[in-house]
Protein backbone atom coordinates (compact mmCIF):
# COMPACT_ATOMS: atom_id res chain seq x y z
CA UNK A 1 0.00 0.00 0.00
CA UNK A 2 1.45 3.36 -1.05
CA UNK A 3 1.73 6.08 1.54
CA UNK A 4 -0.05 9.28 0.63
CA UNK A 5 1.70 12.58 1.06
CA UNK A 6 -0.08 15.92 1.20
CA UNK A 7 -0.12 17.55 -2.22
CA UNK A 8 -0.58 21.10 -0.96
CA UNK A 9 1.48 23.24 1.34
CA UNK A 10 -0.06 24.24 4.65
CA UNK A 11 -0.76 27.91 5.28
CA UNK A 12 2.30 28.13 7.51
CA UNK A 13 4.51 26.62 4.84
CA UNK A 14 3.00 28.87 2.17
CA UNK A 15 3.69 32.04 4.17
CA UNK A 16 7.26 31.05 4.99
CA UNK A 17 8.03 29.88 1.45
CA UNK A 18 6.51 33.01 -0.13
CA UNK A 19 8.76 35.27 1.95
CA UNK A 20 11.79 33.13 1.15
CA UNK A 21 10.99 33.14 -2.59
CA UNK A 22 10.52 36.91 -2.63
CA UNK A 23 13.89 37.38 -0.88
CA UNK A 24 15.63 35.00 -3.29
CA UNK A 25 14.23 36.64 -6.44
CA UNK A 26 14.86 40.12 -5.03
CA UNK A 27 18.46 39.32 -4.14
CA UNK A 28 19.16 38.03 -7.65
CA UNK A 29 17.72 41.19 -9.21
CA UNK A 30 19.66 43.45 -6.83
CA UNK A 31 22.89 41.58 -7.61
CA UNK A 32 22.60 42.57 -11.29
CA UNK A 33 24.87 45.43 -12.47
CA UNK A 34 21.80 47.40 -13.60
CA UNK A 35 20.67 47.64 -9.97
CA UNK A 36 23.87 49.38 -8.92
CA UNK A 37 24.40 53.13 -9.14
CA UNK A 38 27.88 52.48 -10.57
CA UNK A 39 26.73 49.73 -12.98
CA UNK A 40 29.07 47.35 -11.15
CA UNK A 41 27.54 44.30 -9.50
CA UNK A 42 27.06 44.60 -5.73
CA UNK A 43 28.47 41.67 -3.69
CA UNK A 44 25.73 39.05 -3.43
CA UNK A 45 25.78 38.99 0.37
CA UNK A 46 24.87 42.70 0.41
CA UNK A 47 22.19 42.17 -2.26
CA UNK A 48 20.78 39.31 -0.17
CA UNK A 49 20.92 41.45 2.97
CA UNK A 50 19.09 44.31 1.23
CA UNK A 51 16.44 41.99 -0.22
CA UNK A 52 15.88 40.42 3.20
CA UNK A 53 15.63 43.74 5.04
CA UNK A 54 13.18 44.98 2.38
CA UNK A 55 10.87 41.95 2.32
CA UNK A 56 11.02 41.66 6.13
CA UNK A 57 10.33 45.43 6.29
CA UNK A 58 13.20 45.85 8.74
CA UNK A 59 15.34 48.72 7.48
CA UNK A 60 18.84 47.64 8.50
CA UNK A 61 21.21 48.22 5.56
CA UNK A 62 24.85 47.35 5.02
CA UNK A 63 25.15 49.85 2.17
CA UNK A 64 23.54 53.32 1.91
CA UNK A 65 20.34 53.01 -0.12
CA UNK A 66 20.55 56.53 -1.54
CA UNK A 67 24.03 56.16 -3.08
CA UNK A 68 24.38 52.40 -3.68
CA UNK A 69 21.37 51.60 -5.84
CA UNK A 70 20.30 52.90 -9.25
CA UNK A 71 16.72 53.93 -9.94
CA UNK A 72 16.05 50.37 -11.09
CA UNK A 73 17.51 48.99 -7.87
CA UNK A 74 15.45 51.41 -5.80
CA UNK A 75 12.29 50.34 -7.64
CA UNK A 76 13.08 46.69 -6.85
CA UNK A 77 13.59 47.60 -3.18
CA UNK A 78 10.29 49.50 -3.10
CA UNK A 79 8.42 46.56 -4.63
CA UNK A 80 9.98 44.22 -2.08
CA UNK A 81 8.96 46.56 0.74
CA UNK A 82 5.37 46.67 -0.51
CA UNK A 83 5.31 42.89 -0.83
CA UNK A 84 6.73 42.52 2.66
CA UNK A 85 4.29 45.00 4.16
CA UNK A 86 1.14 43.61 2.58
CA UNK A 87 2.27 40.01 2.27
CA UNK A 88 2.54 37.99 -0.92
CA UNK A 89 -0.74 36.20 -0.21
CA UNK A 90 -2.60 39.54 -0.11
CA UNK A 91 -1.01 40.76 -3.33
CA UNK A 92 -1.52 37.40 -5.06
CA UNK A 93 -5.22 37.24 -4.26
CA UNK A 94 -5.58 40.93 -5.04
CA UNK A 95 -4.35 40.19 -8.57
CA UNK A 96 -6.74 37.24 -8.88
CA UNK A 97 -9.63 39.42 -7.77
CA UNK A 98 -8.58 42.10 -10.26
CA UNK A 99 -8.55 39.49 -13.03
CA UNK A 100 -12.02 38.32 -11.91
CA UNK A 101 -10.72 34.86 -11.11
CA UNK A 102 -12.84 32.68 -8.83
CA UNK A 103 -11.61 32.44 -5.23
CA UNK A 104 -12.30 28.90 -3.99
CA UNK A 105 -12.87 27.70 -0.45
CA UNK A 106 -9.23 26.59 -0.15
CA UNK A 107 -8.07 30.05 -1.17
CA UNK A 108 -10.44 31.65 1.34
CA UNK A 109 -9.06 29.48 4.13
CA UNK A 110 -5.55 30.57 3.16
CA UNK A 111 -6.56 34.25 3.36
CA UNK A 112 -8.31 33.64 6.67
CA UNK A 113 -5.23 32.04 8.18
CA UNK A 114 -2.85 34.63 6.72
CA UNK A 115 -4.79 37.45 8.41
CA UNK A 116 -5.64 35.40 11.49
CA UNK A 117 -9.36 36.07 11.01
CA UNK A 118 -12.22 34.23 12.70
CA UNK A 119 -14.61 33.91 9.76
CA UNK A 120 -14.64 32.92 6.09
CA UNK A 121 -17.35 35.40 5.15
CA UNK A 122 -16.44 38.63 3.39
CA UNK A 123 -12.80 37.69 2.78
CA UNK A 124 -12.70 38.87 -0.83
CA UNK A 125 -14.18 42.19 0.24
CA UNK A 126 -11.63 42.35 3.06
CA UNK A 127 -8.68 41.89 0.68
CA UNK A 128 -10.08 44.62 -1.59
CA UNK A 129 -10.37 46.97 1.37
CA UNK A 130 -6.80 46.22 2.46
CA UNK A 131 -5.38 46.97 -0.99
CA UNK A 132 -7.49 50.07 -1.64
CA UNK A 133 -6.96 51.40 1.88
CA UNK A 134 -3.21 50.92 1.58
CA UNK A 135 -3.04 52.77 -1.74
CA UNK A 136 -5.13 55.66 -0.40
CA UNK A 137 -3.05 56.10 2.77
CA UNK A 138 0.26 55.76 0.93
CA UNK A 139 -0.96 58.18 -1.75
CA UNK A 140 -1.96 60.79 0.83
CA UNK A 141 1.39 60.35 2.57
CA UNK A 142 3.24 60.85 -0.71
CA UNK A 143 1.31 64.07 -1.44
CA UNK A 144 2.18 65.49 1.98
CA UNK A 145 5.85 64.56 1.52
CA UNK A 146 5.84 66.31 -1.87
CA UNK A 147 5.12 69.66 -0.20
CA UNK A 148 8.63 69.42 1.27
CA UNK A 149 10.62 67.25 -1.12
CA UNK A 150 9.48 68.69 -4.49
CA UNK A 151 10.55 72.28 -3.63
CA UNK A 152 13.87 70.88 -2.36
CA UNK A 153 14.66 68.22 -4.98
CA UNK A 154 12.50 69.24 -7.95
CA UNK A 155 10.86 66.43 -9.95
CA UNK A 156 13.04 63.88 -8.14
CA UNK A 157 11.12 64.82 -5.01
CA UNK A 158 8.07 62.98 -6.40
CA UNK A 159 9.93 59.67 -6.43
CA UNK A 160 11.44 60.35 -3.00
CA UNK A 161 7.97 61.10 -1.62
CA UNK A 162 6.44 57.90 -3.03
CA UNK A 163 9.33 55.79 -1.77
CA UNK A 164 9.25 57.30 1.71
CA UNK A 165 5.48 57.00 1.99
CA UNK A 166 5.44 53.30 1.13
CA UNK A 167 8.43 52.64 3.37
CA UNK A 168 6.87 54.49 6.32
CA UNK A 169 3.45 52.85 5.99
CA UNK A 170 5.03 49.40 5.70
CA UNK A 171 7.17 50.22 8.75
CA UNK A 172 10.31 49.49 6.71
CA UNK A 173 12.42 52.52 7.64
CA UNK A 174 14.39 52.55 4.37
CA UNK A 175 14.78 55.95 2.68
CA UNK A 176 16.54 57.42 -0.33
CA UNK A 177 17.27 60.83 1.19
CA UNK A 178 20.64 60.49 2.89
CA UNK A 179 22.87 58.14 4.85
CA UNK A 180 21.56 59.66 8.11
CA UNK A 181 17.91 58.70 7.63
CA UNK A 182 15.67 61.70 8.48
CA UNK A 183 18.10 63.47 10.83
CA UNK A 184 18.19 66.50 8.53
CA UNK A 185 14.41 66.86 8.99
CA UNK A 186 14.31 66.40 12.77
CA UNK A 187 12.68 69.84 13.22
CA UNK A 188 10.35 69.72 10.21
CA UNK A 189 6.74 69.32 11.47
CA UNK A 190 5.36 68.13 8.12
CA UNK A 191 7.93 65.33 7.80
CA UNK A 192 7.50 64.36 11.45
CA UNK A 193 3.69 64.33 11.41
CA UNK A 194 3.43 62.58 8.02
CA UNK A 195 5.96 59.89 8.88
CA UNK A 196 4.52 59.23 12.34
CA UNK A 197 0.95 59.08 10.98
CA UNK A 198 1.94 56.54 8.32
CA UNK A 199 3.83 54.44 10.86
CA UNK A 200 0.93 54.44 13.33
CA UNK A 201 -1.70 53.64 10.69
CA UNK A 202 0.37 50.79 9.31
CA UNK A 203 1.13 49.50 12.79
CA UNK A 204 -2.45 49.57 14.09
CA UNK A 205 -3.53 46.80 11.73
CA UNK A 206 -6.28 46.47 9.15
CA UNK A 207 -8.77 44.88 11.55
CA UNK A 208 -8.70 48.00 13.73
CA UNK A 209 -9.16 50.21 10.67
CA UNK A 210 -12.37 48.57 9.51
CA UNK A 211 -13.76 48.10 12.99
CA UNK A 212 -13.28 51.79 13.77
CA UNK A 213 -14.78 52.91 10.44
CA UNK A 214 -17.83 50.65 10.83
CA UNK A 215 -18.50 51.89 14.36
CA UNK A 216 -18.16 55.53 13.27
CA UNK A 217 -20.70 54.93 10.48
CA UNK A 218 -23.21 53.39 12.88
CA UNK A 219 -22.89 56.05 15.57
CA UNK A 220 -24.17 59.29 14.08
CA UNK A 221 -24.09 61.32 17.27
CA UNK A 222 -21.71 61.40 20.24
CA UNK A 223 -18.93 59.75 18.24
CA UNK A 224 -16.66 60.06 21.26
CA UNK A 225 -18.58 57.09 22.66
CA UNK A 226 -17.59 54.86 19.74
CA UNK A 227 -14.76 53.27 21.76
CA UNK A 228 -17.31 51.29 23.77
CA UNK A 229 -18.71 49.75 20.57
CA UNK A 230 -15.37 48.51 19.28
CA UNK A 231 -14.29 44.87 19.42
CA UNK A 232 -12.03 43.77 22.26
CA UNK A 233 -9.11 43.46 19.84
CA UNK A 234 -9.47 47.07 18.69
CA UNK A 235 -9.85 48.37 22.23
CA UNK A 236 -6.63 46.66 23.30
CA UNK A 237 -4.69 47.73 20.20
CA UNK A 238 -5.76 51.38 20.38
CA UNK A 239 -5.29 51.66 24.15
CA UNK A 240 -1.87 49.99 24.12
CA UNK A 241 -0.71 52.08 21.16
CA UNK A 242 -1.74 55.32 22.84
CA UNK A 243 -0.15 54.41 26.17
CA UNK A 244 3.12 53.29 24.57
CA UNK A 245 3.44 56.39 22.39
CA UNK A 246 2.72 58.82 25.24
CA UNK A 247 4.87 57.04 27.82
CA UNK A 248 7.70 56.63 25.30
CA UNK A 249 7.54 60.33 24.41
CA UNK A 250 7.64 61.32 28.09
CA UNK A 251 10.59 59.03 28.90
CA UNK A 252 12.65 60.10 25.88
CA UNK A 253 11.89 63.74 26.68
CA UNK A 254 13.14 63.31 30.26
CA UNK A 255 16.18 61.16 29.47
CA UNK A 256 17.37 63.24 26.49
CA UNK A 257 16.42 66.70 27.74
CA UNK A 258 19.99 67.68 28.65
CA UNK A 259 21.82 65.40 26.23
CA UNK A 260 24.03 67.69 24.07
CA UNK A 261 24.39 64.93 21.45
CA UNK A 262 20.64 64.76 20.75
CA UNK A 263 18.05 67.38 21.78
CA UNK A 264 19.66 69.56 24.48
CA UNK A 265 19.90 72.59 22.16
CA UNK A 266 16.32 72.24 20.82
CA UNK A 267 13.41 74.44 21.84
CA UNK A 268 10.76 72.95 24.15
CA UNK A 269 8.44 72.19 21.20
CA UNK A 270 11.25 70.65 19.14
CA UNK A 271 12.29 68.49 22.09
CA UNK A 272 8.73 67.17 22.30
CA UNK A 273 8.66 66.67 18.53
CA UNK A 274 11.90 64.68 18.50
CA UNK A 275 10.85 62.63 21.55
CA UNK A 276 7.48 61.82 19.97
CA UNK A 277 9.14 60.70 16.75
CA UNK A 278 11.59 58.45 18.62
CA UNK A 279 8.71 56.90 20.56
CA UNK A 280 6.79 56.14 17.36
CA UNK A 281 9.67 54.98 15.17
CA UNK A 282 11.09 52.51 17.71
CA UNK A 283 7.91 50.47 17.44
CA UNK A 284 9.28 48.81 14.24
CA UNK A 285 9.50 51.73 11.80
CA UNK A 286 13.27 52.29 11.71
CA UNK A 287 13.46 55.94 10.62
CA UNK A 288 15.65 58.16 12.79
CA UNK A 289 15.73 61.90 13.44
CA UNK A 290 18.42 61.55 16.13
CA UNK A 291 21.51 59.32 15.85
CA UNK A 292 20.74 56.20 17.89
CA UNK A 293 24.35 55.84 19.07
CA UNK A 294 24.06 59.26 20.75
CA UNK A 295 21.12 58.28 22.98
CA UNK A 296 21.64 57.97 26.71
CA UNK A 297 21.71 54.42 28.07
CA UNK A 298 18.30 54.96 29.66
CA UNK A 299 16.78 55.99 26.32
CA UNK A 300 18.46 53.06 24.59
CA UNK A 301 16.86 50.59 26.99
CA UNK A 302 13.46 52.24 26.57
CA UNK A 303 13.96 51.87 22.81
CA UNK A 304 14.75 48.17 23.24
CA UNK A 305 11.50 47.62 25.13
CA UNK A 306 9.42 49.50 22.56
CA UNK A 307 11.12 47.62 19.72
CA UNK A 308 10.36 44.26 21.32
CA UNK A 309 6.66 45.14 21.73
CA UNK A 310 6.23 46.55 18.23
CA UNK A 311 2.88 47.32 16.60
CA UNK A 312 -0.48 45.57 16.53
CA UNK A 313 -1.52 42.29 14.84
CA UNK A 314 -2.61 42.07 11.18
CA UNK A 315 -0.70 45.20 10.24
CA UNK A 316 2.65 46.07 8.70
CA UNK A 317 4.57 46.34 11.98
CA UNK A 318 6.77 43.74 13.63
CA UNK A 319 7.55 42.88 17.23
CA UNK A 320 5.57 40.54 19.46
CA UNK A 321 2.63 42.97 19.10
CA UNK A 322 0.73 45.18 21.54
CA UNK A 323 -2.16 42.77 22.05
CA UNK A 324 0.27 39.98 22.94
CA UNK A 325 1.98 42.02 25.65
CA UNK A 326 -1.31 43.29 27.10
CA UNK A 327 -2.67 39.74 27.33
CA UNK A 328 0.54 38.58 29.04
CA UNK A 329 0.55 41.41 31.58
CA UNK A 330 -3.16 41.01 32.32
CA UNK A 331 -2.70 37.26 32.74
CA UNK A 332 0.19 37.82 35.16
CA UNK A 333 -1.88 40.32 37.15
CA UNK A 334 -4.80 37.87 37.32
CA UNK A 335 -2.44 35.18 38.62
CA UNK A 336 -1.06 37.54 41.28
CA UNK A 337 -4.62 38.35 42.38
CA UNK A 338 -5.44 34.62 42.37
CA UNK A 339 -8.20 35.12 39.78
CA UNK A 340 -9.22 32.17 37.64
CA UNK A 341 -10.19 34.30 34.62
CA UNK A 342 -8.25 36.94 32.71
CA UNK A 343 -10.58 39.89 32.08
CA UNK A 344 -10.08 42.92 29.85
CA UNK A 345 -12.73 45.56 29.16
CA UNK A 346 -15.34 43.31 30.81
CA UNK A 347 -14.47 40.42 28.49
CA UNK A 348 -12.77 37.15 29.40
CA UNK A 349 -9.60 36.27 27.48
CA UNK A 350 -9.53 32.67 26.29
CA UNK A 351 -6.87 30.24 27.53
CA UNK A 352 -5.84 29.65 23.92
CA UNK A 353 -5.11 33.38 23.42
CA UNK A 354 -2.96 33.40 26.57
CA UNK A 355 -1.05 30.33 25.35
CA UNK A 356 -0.43 32.02 21.99
CA UNK A 357 0.84 35.16 23.73
CA UNK A 358 3.27 33.15 25.86
CA UNK A 359 4.49 31.16 22.85
CA UNK A 360 5.00 34.17 20.55
CA UNK A 361 6.84 36.15 23.22
CA UNK A 362 9.02 33.19 24.19
CA UNK A 363 9.98 32.37 20.59
CA UNK A 364 10.79 36.00 19.78
CA UNK A 365 12.93 36.34 22.89
CA UNK A 366 14.77 33.10 22.12
CA UNK A 367 15.49 34.27 18.56
CA UNK A 368 16.83 37.59 19.85
CA UNK A 369 18.87 35.98 22.64
CA UNK A 370 20.43 33.36 20.34
CA UNK A 371 21.20 35.99 17.71
CA UNK A 372 22.85 38.19 20.36
CA UNK A 373 25.14 35.38 21.51
CA UNK A 374 26.10 34.44 17.95
CA UNK A 375 26.73 38.04 16.90
CA UNK A 376 28.82 38.60 20.04
CA UNK A 377 30.95 35.62 19.02
CA UNK A 378 31.80 37.04 15.58
CA UNK A 379 32.19 40.72 16.42
CA UNK A 380 33.90 42.70 19.17
CA UNK A 381 31.39 45.56 19.20
CA UNK A 382 29.93 47.13 22.34
CA UNK A 383 27.41 44.85 24.10
CA UNK A 384 24.62 47.46 23.98
CA UNK A 385 25.22 48.02 20.26
CA UNK A 386 24.95 44.27 19.63
CA UNK A 387 21.73 43.88 21.62
CA UNK A 388 20.31 46.94 19.85
CA UNK A 389 21.15 45.37 16.48
CA UNK A 390 19.69 41.94 17.24
CA UNK A 391 16.56 43.36 18.84
CA UNK A 392 16.11 45.61 15.82
CA UNK A 393 16.45 42.61 13.50
CA UNK A 394 14.18 40.32 15.53
CA UNK A 395 11.42 42.93 15.82
CA UNK A 396 12.02 44.09 12.20
CA UNK A 397 12.67 47.68 13.33
CA UNK A 398 15.71 48.85 11.40
CA UNK A 399 17.32 51.15 13.95
CA UNK A 400 21.04 50.68 14.53
CA UNK A 401 23.82 52.22 16.61
CA UNK A 402 26.08 52.31 13.52
CA UNK A 403 26.84 48.60 13.68
CA UNK A 404 25.12 47.26 10.53
CA UNK A 405 27.53 48.83 8.04
CA UNK A 406 30.56 47.35 9.84
CA UNK A 407 29.27 43.75 10.05
CA UNK A 408 31.56 41.05 8.67
CA UNK A 409 30.31 38.15 6.53
CA UNK A 410 29.19 36.02 9.47
CA UNK A 411 27.57 39.00 11.14
CA UNK A 412 25.55 39.73 7.99
CA UNK A 413 24.43 36.09 7.74
CA UNK A 414 23.33 36.09 11.39
CA UNK A 415 21.29 39.28 10.96
CA UNK A 416 19.78 38.02 7.68
CA UNK A 417 18.53 34.87 9.40
CA UNK A 418 17.34 36.88 12.41
CA UNK A 419 15.34 39.28 10.23
CA UNK A 420 13.71 36.37 8.40
CA UNK A 421 12.82 34.57 11.62
CA UNK A 422 11.61 37.81 13.14
CA UNK A 423 9.24 38.36 10.24
CA UNK A 424 7.87 34.85 9.75
CA UNK A 425 8.50 33.21 13.13
CA UNK A 426 5.64 34.68 15.18
CA UNK A 427 3.33 34.58 12.14
CA UNK A 428 4.06 30.92 11.53
CA UNK A 429 3.59 30.17 15.20
CA UNK A 430 0.17 31.80 15.23
CA UNK A 431 -0.88 29.94 12.10
CA UNK A 432 0.33 26.66 13.57
CA UNK A 433 -1.83 27.23 16.64
CA UNK A 434 -4.84 27.85 14.42
CA UNK A 435 -4.84 24.23 13.23
CA UNK A 436 -7.42 22.12 15.03
CA UNK A 437 -6.69 18.77 16.53
CA UNK A 438 -7.85 15.94 14.36
CA UNK A 439 -8.55 13.65 17.27
CA UNK A 440 -9.86 15.14 20.48
CA UNK A 441 -10.61 11.74 22.06
CA UNK A 442 -7.02 11.11 23.04
CA UNK A 443 -5.87 9.73 26.35
CA UNK A 444 -4.63 12.52 28.58
CA UNK A 445 -1.55 12.11 30.70
CA UNK A 446 -2.00 12.46 34.46
CA UNK A 447 -1.52 15.89 36.00
CA UNK A 448 1.12 16.55 38.64
CA UNK A 449 1.81 19.78 40.51
CA UNK A 450 5.22 21.48 40.21
CA UNK A 451 6.79 24.54 41.87
CA UNK A 452 6.89 27.80 39.89
CA UNK A 453 8.83 30.92 40.87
Amino acid sequence: MKRKFPSKLSTTQTVMFSFFLAILVGSILLALPVSSATNEAIPYIDALFTATTSVCVTGLVTLPTVSTWSTFGQIIILILIQIGGLGIITIMFGLLIGLHRKIGIGDRILIQDAFNLNTLSGLVKFVKKVLIGTLIVEGMGALLYMTVFVPEFGSKGIWISIFNSVSAFCNAGIDILSEDSLCAYALNPIINITTCSLIILGGLGYIVWWDLLQVLKKIKHQKWKCFNSLTLHSKIALSATGILILSGTFLFFIFEYNNPLTIADYSFFDKLQASFFQSVTTRTAGFATVPQQNLTNASAFVSLLLMFIGGSPVGTAGGVKTVTIVVLLTSALATIKNNDNVVLFHRTISKQAISKAVAVTSVSFMVMFTSTILLSAVTDANALDIVYETMSATATVGLTRNLTSSLNLWGKIIIIITMYLGRVGPISLLLAFNTKRKNRNIIKNPTEEISIG
